[in-house]
């Protein structure tokens, strides 16, 4: 695989350097997902955009948790595994959503295991959920906004799964604790 530098501040492009500082500004260190986007500007303002617009749907942070975390697993990413279960913890999403999301297991609130199948549905379906899928997640008390929100989750996660397969972005310290690797089922596909 090709080698991709993680930027800093200093080693960023300039069209990079004012999202890193945001990031800087608001964690206090440059996650190296973001260091390894800056590499393209547009990219790093995208995600980043769109990861704050993703903040402002009609979700819960469980939810929106549930949508990234299951899109993590499905794609295999072991770091935004890790960085996602910090954050779920920091976010106080409930410790068994947090084991069902990273072990692929139920979880025992039957609305939220809807959300978690109607978001495996999503990313295994390529976004062709059948007609019967999606009445059954409306029937399960969700909304034909919350259908398109889980599109949406979806997609930030591609924006994110990705750069770190390509890249092979290194886990940062600050997640280190929650590292994850893949089944081995799912690594061999």
């Amino acid at each position: 695989m090709s080698t991709f530098e993680t930027h800093t501040f200093d080693t960023a492009p300039k069209a990079s350097k004012p999202l890193i500082q945001g990031a800087l500004n608001a964690y206090g260190f440059v996650p190296n997902l973001l260091g390894t986007m800056a590499e393209a500007p547009a990219m790093l303002e995208g995600y980043m955009t769109l990861a704050g617009i993703f903040d402002k749907t009609a979700l819960t942070e469980t939810e929106r948790q549930i949508i990234l975390m299951t899109n993590n697993r499905l794609n295999g990413c072991h770091y935004c595994m890790a960085a996602h279960t910090s954050l779920s913890q920091m976010g106080g999403v409930p410790a068994d959503v947090i084991d069902a999301l990273r072990n692929d297991t139920p979880i025992a609130d039957s609305k939220l295991e809807a959300l978690r199948q109607f978001a495996i549905t999503i990313n295994e379906s390529r976004g062709w959920p059948t007609e019967a899928q999606v009445s059954s997640f409306i029937a399960a008390g969700y909304s034909r906004q919350t259908v398109i929100e889980v599109i949406l989750g979806t997609a930030l996660k591609v924006m994110s799964n990705y750069p770190n397969h390509v890249a092979e972005t290194e886990v940062d310290a600050a997640f280190a604790a929650n590292a994850w690797t893949p089944s081995a089922a799912h690594a061999a596909e």
